[in-house]
């Protein structure tokens, strides 16, 4: 007779074909999109060829695109639409060197980076959804809040260049700066006045979204954080702790304008983690002020002689203005060393 199988040790057994399945499953989802964009990349190429060889160019509305498309879809089913056969054929153009796509990035993936206009965009997203393995819908939200843009704009000329190149990597604290932040999934109306508890309180309510907007690394620690200092207690709003800079990160939200107390009370909170709160491998805490409005003059005098990691932004509670921001962009970028445009090649032709 045989003996009897032990339920702790069949449970394990269960446990562990169960992760064997799941594990495989995965790695044939991605080799079964890697494979699908590489041979979207192909078909692209193939596309593009076609065009060289004088027969005719596959502009977004013209009759090649269209034939394809109903073909296509005859002979192999789904999946070859007029919009992703387009897409195919950017693809091609945006990446010619096909050892330059992403394992990690899906057609969906792709197919959402290419409905950006610029070349360095596409490049930009390309890398930072790899970098920071942003679902499909992740990168939508980056991408509808401009998030290259106003990355962009704290950069000089070869700044731009590298950030669509390379992504943004955080190195120092001075990269964990955006400007300006966008809360537009709080869904507040700009008319509305919150005070600022009542905006803490909704940025606790998804602080999911939150987390992504302020990028990757942050971990949520505690929120109205209690220091005790000289006989008095002091509040930080939001306590974060960032895990690729090893540092605290303090931020304090303020409804209007950052004004030069405001400074000063982040410094002290920035004394106190750094004497009280640090540990051994810990970096020097940073902290970071959003408020509605900031001068420009006054954070520059307010904080000239302070050596603590102090970073100011404004915070937008709606979608910034795309126009506005791509202006200011090619603006920076002709006032550096002549750059003429964000314009690459017209993928239309």
């Amino acid at each position: 007779m045989s003996n009897p199988v032990q339920p702790d040790h069949y449970d394990g057994l269960l446990l562990g074909i169960g992760h064997l399945l799941h594990s495989a499953r995965q790695q044939a989802a991605q080799t079964v999109n890697t494979l699908l964009v590489q041979t979207y990349w192909h078909i692209g190429q193939h596309i593009v060829e076609f065009e060289q060889g004088g027969n005719e160019k596959a502009d977004y509305g013209s009759g090649l695109l269209d034939r394809l498309s109903k073909d296509l879809t005859a002979l192999h089913g789904k999946g070859f639409s007029r919009s992703n056969v387009f897409y195919m054929r950017k693809l091609y153009l945006s990446f010619p060197n096909s050892e330059t796509l992403s394992h990690k990035l899906s057609w969906s993936h792709y197919f959402e980076i290419l409905k950006a206009d610029e070349p360095l965009e596409i490049s930009f997203y390309a890398r930072q959804a790899a970098l920071e393995n942003w679902s499909v819908r992740e990168l939508k939200r980056q991408m509808k809040s401009l998030l290259f843009h106003r990355l962009a704009l704290s950069k000089d000329k070869e700044g731009v260049l590298q950030l669509a190149k390379q992504g943004h990597e955080l190195q120092q604290p001075e990269d964990l700066l955006k400007e300006p932040f966008v809360l537009e999934f709080l869904n507040i109306p700009q008319s509305h006045v919150l005070t600022e508890t009542q905006l803490e309180q909704k940025l606790i309510d998804h602080l999911q979204h939150f987390i992504l907007e302020l990028g990757k690394g942050f971990a949520f620690m505690a929120r109205q954080y209690r220091m005790s200092i000289g006989g008095k207690h002091f509040y930080a709003d939001l306590l974060f702790y960032h895990r690729i800079l090893k540092c605290f990160v303090v931020i304090d939200l303020k409804r209007g304008a950052i004004d030069h107390q405001d400074i000063g009370q982040m410094n002290l909170y920035l004394n106190y983690f750094a004497k009280e709160e640090n540990v051994e491998g810990d970096n020097q805490p940073v902290g970071i002020i959003l408020g509605a409005y900031k001068d420009h003059f006054l954070v520059e005098y307010a904080t000239a002689s302070i050596t603590n990691n102090i970073l100011l932004a404004k915070y937008l509670l709606y979608l910034p203005d795309k126009d506005q921001l791509r202006r200011q962009l090619e603006q920076l970028l002709i006032e550096e060393q002549g750059y003429e445009s964000l314009e690459g090649p017209d993928f239309n032709e």
